[in-house]
C-alpha cells in the first residue's frame, strides 16, 4: 500500500475520520463450498481529501443476533484519499488461493468476556453478521456508538446495520464490495459483486471462449470446481483471458485490482 507521510491535512480519529475511513470490503465466504481464497479478509478505504491517521482503532466482530463478541487492535496507519488496507483475517476450510501481500495480518483476537480465544484473525461469518471500524477497543453497542468509525451489518439476519438494512451476504467467490462510498445505508452501498465499482467480469456467461474484464486485472487465474488452477494469463496484468481451450462449464476467475483480491464465478458454455 502506497503511504504518503506529509503534515498537511492530516486527520486524527475524530468525527471527521468516522466520514472518511469506511469498510470498503468483507469477505467471508472461504469456509463455503467452492471458495477460492484460503482466509477472510477485510478493506478499509479512506474515501475523503485528507490524509487520515487511525490511532488505537481496532477491529469488533459480532454474530448475526447479539452483542459484539471479540476485537483484534489494529497498528499505527496513515491513509492517503483513496487508499485501501488489506486485512487479513483467519483462514477456516477451503480456499487454495492465497491474498494479495496484506497491509496487516491479524493474530491475537480478544474476547470482551474475558475467555480465551484461540483464533488466529476474526473467524467472519460468510452467512450474516455484524463488522465495526472502532476508534478503541471498547465494546461497540450499536451503529450509533461514539467510538464507531464504520459499522456493516450484513446478511438477512443481522440485527443490527446503517441504515434501512443489511447489507448482502458475502459468498464462497465473492466479497461484498461498496458500489456507493456511504450514503450510511448497508444495503444500499453494498453489493455481492461491487460490479458498480469493479466492473469485473464483463461476460459471466462465456460463450466465444474469451473472458473479458473492466480493467486491467492482476494475475489472473481461472480454477475449476475441484479448486485446480486450470489456466493462468501469460501476463502479469491483463484486460482478458481466453479459455476457449477448457471444457464447458463452471469455474473461478481470480485476480487482484488496487491490492485487493477480486474474484468471480463463470459459465462457458
Amino acid at each position: 500500500m502506497k503511504k504518503i507521510f506529509t503534515l498537511v491535512g492530516l486527520a486524527l480519529i475524530t468525527a471527521s475520520v468516522n466520514a472518511q475511513v469506511v469498510i470498503n470490503e468483507i469477505y467471508g465466504g472461504n469456509g463455503n463450498s467452492g471458495a477460492v481464497f484460503k482466509n477472510n479478509y477485510i478493506v478499509l478505504k479512506n474515501i475523503g481529501t485528507t490524509l487520515v491517521s487511525l490511532t488505537g482503532a481496532s477491529i469488533q466482530y459480532a454474530p448475526a443476533i447479539g452483542a459484539f463478541t471479540e476485537y483484534h487492535t489494529l497498528p499505527d496507519f496513515t491513509l492517503g484519499p483513496e487508499e485501501t488496507y488489506l486485512i487479513q483475517e483467519a483462514a477456516v476450510d477451503g480456499g487454495v488461493e492465497a491474498l494479495p501481500t496484506p497491509d496487516f495480518i491479524a493474530t491475537t483476537v480478544t474476547n470482551f468476556d474475558g475467555t480465551p480465544n484461540k483464533s488466529v484473525g476474526i473467524r467472519i461469518s460468510g452467512t450474516s453478521g455484524k463488522l465495526a471500524l472502532a476508534g478503541n477497543i471498547v465494546q461497540v453497542m450499536s451503529p450509533s456508538s461514539s467510538n464507531v468509525l464504520d459499522f456493516v451489518g450484513y446478511g438477512a439476519n443481522a440485527d443490527q446495520f446503517k441504515g434501512d438494512g443489511p447489507a448482502p451476504s458475502p459468498t464462497a467467490s465473492t466479497a461484498i464490495r461498496r458500489t456507493f462510498e456511504s450514503n450510511n445505508d448497508n444495503m444500499a452501498d453494498f453489493s455481492a459483486e461491487g460490479a458498480a465499482k469493479t466492473g469485473f467480469v464483463q461476460n459471466p456467461f462465456v460463450k466465444d471462449g474469451k473472458v473479458l474484464f473492466g480493467m486491467q486485472i492482476k494475475d489472473v487465474k481461472v480454477y475449476d470446481t475441484f479448486r485446480q488452477v486450470v489456466k493462468k494469463s501469460p501476463t502479469r496484468f491483463a484486460q482478458n483471458i481466453d479459455i476457449a481451450e477448457l471444457p464447458k462449464g463452471t469455474y473461478f476467475v481470480t485476480g487482484t485490482v488496487n491490492n485487493a483480491p477480486v474474484s468471480q464465478k463463470i459459465v462457458k458454455d
